[in-house]
């Protein structure tokens, strides 16, 4: 995650250089229940709306809270499918909160309305993320349920009104791009506090749909816009946060544009890139999905690397014996093709591995959607990764899980 308005900040306050917060545990993105009352383009869980058997039960929950806790673990984004279609999710998040967690819940937010926002709120959950794709038409589309689109915004108010912190998510594709302008004013008029930009990654639904993936161009031009906004904010002194996701190569275009436009501050970002570290899959970011596998992050449920009923999830995470995590832990990773000749790996950290992992088999080769060019990341000739898209295991559930 590339938290563009702490580094934009860093441009007028100039905060001293710290390094890195290395928590002992990862964030732990948490996917409680697969069913979901709607079905995504994007979605990378494959929910549909029934239930899926073999979920973990409330007591099971609670005995990996315990572990998750004594390990270090320091945030929980309570998700799903739409967690709040499980009844027990408001006690799960009161206890979490309860014993020090901070806790998000990300959700599309159809669910949440005047008969629960009051229950909601007493959870006291740190951030509430609710997607959105477009405005309305392209909103519905996308989420294949006309009306969406009003019940999302709806309780996006509902939250704000209640005092909880909310935010935007909104995951950019070719069919959506054009509408980022609209839903960055939305942000504004709507008085909501975050957005946060998802970049397509190639995983479950998402993967089905990656020729609708947007272009290294478009993309350029959307970051070119948050950028933009981001720094408006700033000067305007709007306390507005703007998060980007899945594209570790976001912090590397940042800095370009700090050359450009801030030359004078451009050692000093350089060194706050380095120190944050771009992509932390299998370090500082981890997944447990329903069922209880754990997983490097949520783009990983074709692989899994144990499952919290049998072991805990202290022990499956400190693991390397796993050939996939000894490679997400090595420093520096040992990365092939473009990412592994770029100048900038200290700052990306060779990106999200799973879109090659999901092209080739093979998690360490140059990463796809690096929509930088050959001179901006110092690699000597022009080359782009050739590949037979890799024919996988297509149930995560039953992969081997040596067999990256």
């Amino acid at each position: 995650m590339f938290r563009l308005s702490q580094f934009m900040q860093a441009l007028v306050e100039e905060n001293p250089i710290t390094t890195a917060r290395k928590p002992k545990g990862p964030v732990v993105i948490w996917n409680l229940i697969r069913r979901c009352n709607l079905t995504c383009k994007h979605c990378y869980a494959i929910s549909a709306d029934y239930n899926f058997p073999g979920e973990l039960n409330t007591e099971q929950v609670y005995q990996n809270l315990d572990d998750l806790k004594s390990f270090g673990v320091p945030v929980l984004i309570l998700s799903g499918g739409e967690p709040l279609l499980r009844p027990d999710i408001l006690d799960i998040g009161k206890r979490a909160k309860a014993m020090g967690f901070y806790v998000g819940l990300s959700s599309n937010g159809t669910l949440i309305d005047s008969s629960n926002i009051q229950a909601i709120a007493e959870v006291g959950f740190d951030y509430i993320g609710i997607s959105i794709d477009g405005i309305e038409a392209t909103h519905d589309k996308f989420r294949q349920k006309q009306g969406a689109y009003q019940e999302s915004m709806s309780a996006i108010r509902l939250c704000r009104d209640h005092g909880l912190k909310v935010g935007l998510r909104f995951t950019l594709t070719q069919d959506n791009a054009d509408e980022l302008p609209t839903l960055l004013k939305l942000m504004q008029t709507e008085k909501v506090h975050k957005f946060y930009l998802s970049h397509l990654n190639y995983a479950g639904r998402g993967n089905r749909n990656r020729k609708d993936d947007v272009v290294h161009q478009i993309t350029r031009k959307a970051m070119d816009l948050l950028f933009e906004q981001a720094w408006q904010d700033i000067q305007n002194g709007l306390d507005h946060e703007y998060v980007t996701g899945n594209n570790d190569a976001d912090g590397i275009y940042f800095l370009q544009w700090v050359a450009k436009n801030h030359p004078d501050k451009h050692s000093m970002i350089t060194k706050k890139l380095e120190s944050w570290g771009g992509n932390s899959t299998g370090v500082n970011i981890a997944n447990i999905d329903n069922l209880g596998e754990v997983h490097p992050d949520t783009f990983w449920w074709d692989y899994s690397l144990g499952n919290v009923k049998n072991r805990k999830f202290s022990e499956i995470w400190q693991d390397t014996s796993d050939p996939l995590m000894a490679g997400f832990k090595a420093s520096p990773r040992q990365l092939k093709g473009r990412c592994g000749d770029c100048q900038f790996q200290q700052i990306c950290n060779g990106n999200t591995r799973v879109r090659a992992w999901q092209l080739t088999g093979d998690a360490w080769q140059e990463d796809p959607a690096c929509y930088l060019t050959d001179e901006e990341i110092g690699v000597e000739t022009e080359s782009r990764l050739e590949v037979t898209p890799y024919r996988r295991q297509t149930d995560p559930h039953k992969v081997n899980q040596k067999s990256a």
